[in-house]
């Protein structure tokens, strides 16, 4: 019986209310009794599939928070994965992100809820392209940034995030002992990254088609518009935008700062529904454009999740002796230790640009 608020069962209303109080200014109370159903029944299959899901942080609001088991970046996801017990994983982000969960977790089932969530970054570099990378620059260390599929993994020495590039490649550098890296496949991380090491960068010219789009004058016009409110980047936007911004790192330090200083205004630089996701947990802030949207990202809904472990359909699969290699990378990234402080990219500010030798 619909006795509750919405037109929801008391029962319904009541399992729901936590995600709606975190969603409430992101969806409209006209949408909500459809997605308090939809979140109703994953959250039940997912007990009966033994699976759990993991949202990243630029999936919508009420995948976010109504049904994602992890929440955060690409590889935490990943490794919080490995850890579960569930036999099912559900990846809500995009099909990269499935391949890296299977390389971490490969006896477990990874699906994907629409094989269509690709990425620029990750299309624009291949296993075959990095092989004759690796043919023009011999005995240089190849790091590859874990936003890439998983024959670019296989290929690669070591991979990346955006939060522990810098520490990544010098790293590399001192254990080949050489003085040049090659770091693959964000033109523009490589770029912030050589603005502040020593170590010389070889790059692909990969971009995320959301982050690039940013300008320093995007940035010029939120100052103008709202002077106090704090600027935070993404490393896969312009060297112009970083040294602009007050703040640049990933997506879990972006989260972390704003959880940590409570700003009265932020703007986020990056995918939308990155600050509407932060939002739903820190209240007080008020959080400005502006956004690009990932169009990859929001293929994934809460109408094909609940399909997905329905049906058990879309299977993400890897080649073991590719997981065996792709494996090695990722795992040396994780047992260096976490970087002492969140990237800053201080030096942007004061050196702007440094060249990097571009494939």
């Amino acid at each position: 019986m619909a006795d509750g608020a919405f037109g929801l069962s008391k029962e319904l209303e009541l399992e729901t209310a936590p995600v709606w109080a975190k969603v409430k200014d992101h969806v409209t109370p006209l949408e909500w009794p459809a997605q308090a159903q939809l979140i109703h029944e994953i959250n039940q299959l997912k007990r009966e599939r033994d699976a759990v899901i993991l949202a990243h942080n630029y999936m919508t609001p009420e995948i976010f928070h109504g049904v994602g088991d992890y929440v955060g970046d690409s590889l935490g996801l990943a490794k919080e994965a490995a850890k579960s017990k569930a036999r099912v994983i559900v990846q809500a982000g995009v099909h990269f992100m499935a391949e890296t969960s299977k390389i971490l977790s490969p006896d477990k089932t990874v699906l994907i809820p629409d094989l269509r969530a690709g990425c620029s970054l990750a299309s624009s570099i291949t296993g075959a392209d990095v092989r004759l990378i690796k043919q023009r620059y011999p005995g240089l260390p190849v790091v590859t940034y874990v936003n890439t599929t998983a024959d670019v993994k296989a290929e690669t020495d070591i991979c990346c995030t955006s939060a522990n590039a810098v520490q990544v490649v010098e790293w590399a550098a001192k254990e080949w002992g050489v003085d040049r890296v090659i770091l693959i496949p964000d033109e523009y991380l490589a770029r912030n990254v050589a603005a502040q090491t020593t170590v010389g960068i070889i790059a692909w010219k990969g971009r995320c088609e959301v982050h690039e789009r940013f300008t320093a004058d995007d940035i010029a016009d939120m100052r103008a518009a709202y002077p106090g409110a704090e600027i935070l980047a993404h490393p896969e936007c312009p060297e112009e935008v970083l040294a602009a911004a007050d703040f640049a790192g990933s997506t879990a330090a972006m989260t972390d700062y704003v959880e940590a200083r409570k700003p009265k205004q932020v703007v986020m630089i990056t995918e939308c529904s990155m600050a509407s996701n932060v939002a739903g947990d820190v209240p007080g802030v008020q959080f400005i454009g502006p956004c690009n949207l990932c169009p990859h990202m929001k293929r994934i809904t809460l109408e094909n999740i609940r399909d997905c472990l329905l049906h058990m359909q879309f299977e993400v699969t890897v080649p073991d002796d590719m997981i065996e290699r792709a494996s090695l990378a990722v795992q040396r990234m994780i047992d260096l230790p976490p970087p002492a402080i969140p990237a800053r990219y201080d030096l942007i500010k004061a050196r702007h640009h440094v060249a990097v030798e571009l494939i």
